[in-house]
């Protein structure tokens, strides 16, 4: 008899959620047949049979929270390599989902949801009364928060169900120590109301990645000072050079040329392609080139990351990324497709409107927005008139920590620049 227990699925993954069980308890089952489905904090993965055998016990149920090394099942296993009686593999659904690019980034240690208020000292110290009692942590770990000055509402738990253990808030508070996360003097977190009151409501849970994304998101917008520039590039010859190396089996995008220019302006601005290492105070410059797309799914946002653009052609960039969109769709991104990005593209033109501030993916610095394109009147002075040109809206968002205002308006300026004209004909080329 195996006891089965839950194997390492990937760098710094303690926990996954059980979405689907695939075998029942007495089904045979063969070496590497997959047993069951496993969301992590950025991607679907199947947990496969250690071996041949009968299922004797299942000890988890779908919708539980599972620590790897965790016994899950208990085997009976079998010397056969195919078992006559076996059934066939149950396929797992696919979900079809919205195309819109994560991640992503790489898989972090989860941060605090909301800014976490000052330790006890500081003007606006912990106020024991407004702690939420719903968090799960034993009484000596909520001691220990109160004897630090912390509100365990607001530390991150690791365990499961998000329990939170004497490490976490040790851990937590050493984050604050060092700055890695600020302290707010802000008001305290006020409970929601009854929303009862007002008529009918029903309340869902977050999926998994829905929870790693607001807490990310959150890390980010706490973490980095965010500004946004705001800029508009002509692409008129950008239209017709994109349809005339289109074909009916590749079609080409506006992303693609994003791509292979934000490359060439990250080579050509280097502070653009790095990360802060806070603890040290030093700047990490990347030599290489790979860029995250975000990409909306009915999971969540997920951002594939496309790695060495600088060394490929545009029609091999248009092909990955037609690739990594049907991944993440069929949830089948593997977590290192998520980790590694220089800088994050999130295009909204298919959907529309005219401007708008991402937050910057942390560690990236930086990150580009594109809005819905249209023709525009554009005073000619040879001419001496209007005349209709294809204007494209950008957003780049920055961390002000390490660029300024003056590099981002010229970083933003020479990707325009270069998605026009002869430097257009030069990117295609490359």
């Amino acid at each position: 008899m195996i006891e089965f227990k839950l194997p390492e699925v990937g760098e710094n993954i303690t926990t996954g959620h059980v979405v689907s069980i695939f075998v029942a308890v007495g089904d045979t089952i063969t070496k590497d047949q997959d047993l069951l489905e496993l969301e992590t904090d950025k991607a679907s993965l199947p947990v496969p049979a250690p071996c041949n055998g009968v299922i004797k016990e299942i000890l988890i149920q779908e919708g539980t929270d599972v620590n790897i090394g965790q016994v899950i099942m208990k085997i009976e296993e079998t010397t056969s390599d195919a078992p006559a009686d076996a059934p066939a593999e149950t396929p797992k659904e696919e979900t079809p989902a919205q195309v819109q690019a994560p991640t992503a980034p790489k898989a972090q240690p989860r941060p605090a949801a909301v800014a976490p208020r000052p330790m006890a000292g500081t003007k606006a110290h912990f106020d024991p009364t407004v702690a939420s009692k719903d968090i799960p942590a034993a009484p000596t770990v909520r001691r220990l928060a109160r004897e630090i000055g912390l509100d365990i509402s607001q530390v991150p738990g690791t365990g499961p169900g998000g329990r939170v253990s004497k490490d976490d808030v040790k851990a937590f508070a050493k984050q604050l120590i060092t700055g890695q996360i600020a302290f707010s003097s802000g008001p305290p977190k006020k409970p929601l109301p009854d929303f009862t009151k007002f008529g009918s409501v029903k309340r869902e849970t977050m999926t998994k990645i829905r929870k790693v994304t607001a807490q990310h998101m959150s890390h980010c917008w706490n973490t980095i000072p965010h500004v946004t520039q705001f800029d508009k590039a002509d692409t008129t010859e950008l239209e017709t050079l994109r349809k005339e190396v289109s074909t009916t089996g590749r079609k080409i995008t506006v992303t693609s040329f994003l791509l292979k220019v934000m490359a060439k302006a990250l080579k050509e601005f280097p502070q653009f392609n790095c990360s802060i290492d806070m603890d040290t105070h030093e700047i990490i410059y990347k030599d290489y080139c790979h860029i995250g797309v975000a990409v909306d799914t009915d999971r969540g946002l997920l951002v594939p990351v496309i790695r060495d653009i600088d060394k490929k052609s545009i029609e091999e960039i248009t092909d990955e990324l037609t690739t990594a969109a049907e991944r993440a769709r069929a949830k089948k991104t593997a977590l290192d497709e998520l980790q590694g990005g220089s800088m994050t593209l999130t295009n909204l033109g298919g959907i529309g409107g005219h401007a708008f501030t991402p937050i910057v993916n942390w560690p990236e610095v930086c990150i580009l927005g594109v809005s819905r394109g249209g023709f525009e009147p554009v005073w000619d002075k040879e001419s001496n008139q209007f005349t209709p040109r294809m204007k494209l809206p950008l957003s780049l968002s920055y961390d002000h920590r390490i660029i300024d205002g003056a590099d981002a308006a010229r970083f933003l300026r020479w990707i325009c620049k270069n998605l026009e004209g002869d430097a257009l004909k030069d990117v295609v080329g490359a």
